[in-house]
């Protein structure tokens, strides 16, 4: 037991959970004090969200109000993984590395940013973390679903999504890879 101790202390550990901070909870106490620190990683940044066409992450919400200016690229709902070559290309096209790369594509993001990180990109897998947020801020108490937003978890597959409202966002959109 000592010598699995020893190998432990000697590695770097992340976590893998990062876009995993309410829903699952038995307490929510430390759940604001969570939140401000996880905006804390985008405050005053350039960023460009990687997202499925549907996401619309920080849309209806104030979860990216502290960010320096916001670039999407959409990519397919479901199954980016096979637009995989297309999604990475669009990347080092027309972001530049000096910007933070926030990606929700499943587990399509986690290879990607990955990935990108090797290239010398910036790159997080975000995950959940809007859709969390916004389970935060109704108090859910499941995996229900968010109005005009993609959750793959809440059960509804074949969802009607109206359009955004927001002008904002289709100006930040610089590319869309859609299937």
């Amino acid at each position: 037991m000592f010598q699995l101790a020893q190998i432990l202390k000697k590695k770097e550990y992340f976590s893998t959970t990062i876009s995993r901070f309410y829903i699952d909870l038995k307490s929510k106490k430390g759940v604001p004090k969570y939140i401000k620190k996880l905006k804390r990683i985008w405050d005053k940044k350039d960023v460009v969200i990687v997202e499925g066409e549907k996401s619309r992450l920080g849309i209806g919400n104030d979860l990216f109000d502290n960010m320096k200016s916001i670039q999407r690229i959409l990519c397919p709902v479901t199954d980016a993984f096979n637009s995989y070559n297309d999604i990475i290309n669009i990347i080092i096209r027309k972001v530049n590395k000096n910007k933070l790369i926030l990606i929700a594509l499943g587990p399509t993001a986690t290879v990607l940013s990955y990935d990108l990180n090797k290239l010398g990109y910036q790159a997080i897998d975000i995950g959940h973390a809007d859709i969390e947020y916004e389970w935060y801020l109704c108090k859910a108490r499941g995996k229900i679903s968010i109005k005009n937003k993609y959750v793959n978890e809440s059960g509804e597959k074949n969802k009607t999504y109206t359009n955004v409202a927001d002008k904002n966002y289709y100006k930040q959109i610089i590319a869309k890879i859609i299937n």
